[in-house]
């Protein structure tokens, strides 16, 4: 299993193909299809996203709260699917790439070909996993969406599949 941390260099990122096992540690931001449209309502007014997405890894993911002594509570994937009207829009503005659960459309495949992207799998069902994974997390944006505000996660150990490599190649 390769450990990569983030954020990950152009050269990091170009290197992976579709299959490869991946375990990342660093900052990735939650962010589902609510949060998703409230970005396209912010970068529509010309207004900066809640984080600097320049590299940046979203994990579409809702956090659960945290139990006693833990950072987080269980936090699985989501289905990517539907993001698939944000993405292209989003890697647009830099982002490394994403994480969720499932395939994701052609159109975001084509997407993630053109930037230079990647886009990881993770396992469904695995949410307490991931959550142990999760070492701080803190709430950044959209406190009103509940389990879908956008959170600042720091992972460590976070295990994940390449499900859609920067040459366009997918495990599905």
């Amino acid at each position: 299993m390769r450990q990569l941390i983030l954020p990950l260099s152009r050269e990091e990122i170009l290197s992976l193909r579709a299959g490869d096992c991946v375990e990342l540690s660093g900052t990735v931001y939650t962010a589902r299809d609510c949060a998703h449209r409230r970005f396209m309502e912010l970068l529509a007014r010309g207004e900066k996203l809640p984080f600097d997405p320049k590299g940046a890894f979203i994990y579409f993911a809702g956090p659960c709260p945290a139990p006693e002594g833990k950072a987080c509570g269980s936090c699985g994937p989501t289905t990517s699917a539907r993001m698939n009207a944000f993405a292209p829009r989003m890697l647009k503005e830099g982002l490394g790439g994403f994480i969720g659960k499932g395939e994701m459309s052609e159109e975001t495949r084509r997407a993630l070909k053109e930037c230079g992207a990647v886009y990881f799998a993770a396992i469904g069902g695995a949410g307490a996993m991931y959550g142990n994974a999760v070492k701080r997390a803190e709430l950044i944006a959209f406190p009103d969406l509940l389990s879908e505000a956008v959170y600042k996660l720091e992972v460590e150990g976070f295990p994940l599949v390449v499900a859609h490599d920067p040459l366009g190649q997918t495990i599905y």
